[in-house]
């Protein structure tokens, strides 16, 4: 997977972010998170389940924001965002609604 790097999109005249790229800049860190062993063969699509498809326990959900928040900034506030919802709806989270949380963050 591609390493981080210093400029992202919307950063130094670079294009702005789009949901594909959050999507694979997403992918990188759920990547770098579990292990890139473990998603060999586990697509990162919108429709990607943390709890099922990626069995993500809550540790790394921690790490996991830490991740997105070196990534994308402290605009995008992933343990927040977690906080307000119930378990079952975090049980639930899809890789799709944080790349949609992530850029709704970054173009408000």
């Amino acid at each position: 997977m591609a390493a981080h790097t210093d400029t992202a999109p919307g950063q130094a005249g670079e294009a702005a972010w789009t949901q594909d790229a959050i999507l694979a800049a997403v992918a990188t860190l759920v990547g770098e998170v579990i292990g890139e062993d473990y998603l060999e063969g586990i697509p990162i699509t919108m429709a990607t389940s943390f709890a099922d498809d990626i069995e993500m326990e809550s540790i790394e959900f921690v790490a996991l924001a830490e991740r997105v928040r070196e990534r994308f900034g402290d605009k995008v506030d992933f343990i927040g965002w977690l906080a307000e919802m119930e378990l079952d709806e975090i049980m639930g989270l899809t890789v799709g609604q944080l790349v949609g949380m992530i850029l709704a963050c970054l173009t408000s």
